[in-house]
């Protein structure tokens, strides 16, 4: 099963995404007298994402696809949900990206950092490369959602505890990271920084998650492509480690670390492209240049 968060009316509410078209939950409620959460991060921690799912696998995706529902004609996708609990992003996860940065990559434990939620975006939004960053990257990611509470569990176990997976685009003040390692809250923390969605894919849609190849899109072309079971630490053994050391809670986002990060400049699109997965894209602009124009308007830019 898939979802999206979508706005209809100016209103962000959610949908299930299908191949004949999208429709919403709350129609989903209306007709069959359900009550299941119209909002994402509601849903996982309703518990009842369950619930959905086994009525869309029972028959609701057949009956989705004839049209027992009205489609949604009018939208616009929105990021998944704003507000989780945790954000864990993951630096340096493959061997290759770390060889790109001249670093070491961590073999023995991984190197996670949090961020916060008001670096939230979605598909279609624009990343503000910030006034105080001459050279920030974008990293394309896959991204793991928690779906039940989680606390010491093993690695063998980690997948119970995982709702499903989405894109992710990551951003980087390089620059600022490089003058002190301490600094990397501060580079990963402006507000754009972490665009997820559009899409919910809950993981019996993920034959192998090891399979997924990631890549990070430039403007069309490709920079950087990999495949999951490259990664240092698989994303079940994230889970398991990150949970060793907090509880992880449902609609908990762990991005799992980048192929590739690749400078950004204004007028650039940046892309994450994963297999069977829809694509994520998001504009950039550069708001040295956009205060720039707006000195030499006589205008002051905020």
């Amino acid at each position: 099963m898939r979802l999206a968060t979508i706005e209809v009316n100016q209103e962000e509410t959610l949908a299930v995404v299908t191949e004949k078209g999208v429709v919403l939950v709350k129609a989903i409620n209306d007709k069959q007298g359900t009550s299941y959460p119209v909002e994402l991060l509601q849903l996982l921690q309703s518990g009842q994402l369950d619930d959905l799912q086994s009525w869309y696998d029972a028959g609701g995706k057949q009956a989705i696809e004839q049209g027992t529902f009205a489609f949604v004609d009018d939208y616009k996708v929105k990021p998944l949900y704003r507000h989780p609990s945790k954000i864990w992003g993951i630096g340096l996860n493959y061997v290759e990206h770390a060889a790109d940065l001249s670093e070491k990559a961590p073999n023995t434990e991984p190197a996670s950092f949090m961020k916060p939620d008001t670096t939230i975006i979605g598909i279609g939004d624009t990343i503000k490369i910030p006034v105080q960053s001459e050279r920030t990257t974008a990293e394309a990611e896959l991204g793991v959602i928690i779906g039940k509470k989680c606390k010491n569990v093993e690695e063998d176990d980690a997948e119970h505890y995982v709702a499903g997976y989405t894109t992710i685009i990551d951003m980087t003040a390089e620059d600022i990271l490089q003058k002190n390692p301490r600094y990397l809250t501060r580079s990963k923390s402006f507000d754009t920084f972490f665009s997820f969605g559009p899409e919910f894919v809950t993981k019996d849609e993920v034959d192998d998650v090891l399979n997924l190849e990631v890549s990070t899109i430039i403007n069309g072309k490709l920079h950087r492509k990999n495949t999951v079971d490259h990664m240092t630490f698989t994303p079940f053994n994230l889970v398991s480690f990150h949970s060793k050391v907090m509880t992880l809670l449902p609609g908990d986002i762990i991005s799992t670390g980048t192929p590739g990060a690749v400078p950004i400049q204004d007028g650039d699109e940046v892309e994450c492209r994963i297999d069977g997965f829809a694509s994520l894209k998001n504009k950039c602009i550069d708001l040295k240049t956009t205060r720039q124009e707006g000195a030499n308007h006589g205008l002051t830019i905020t």
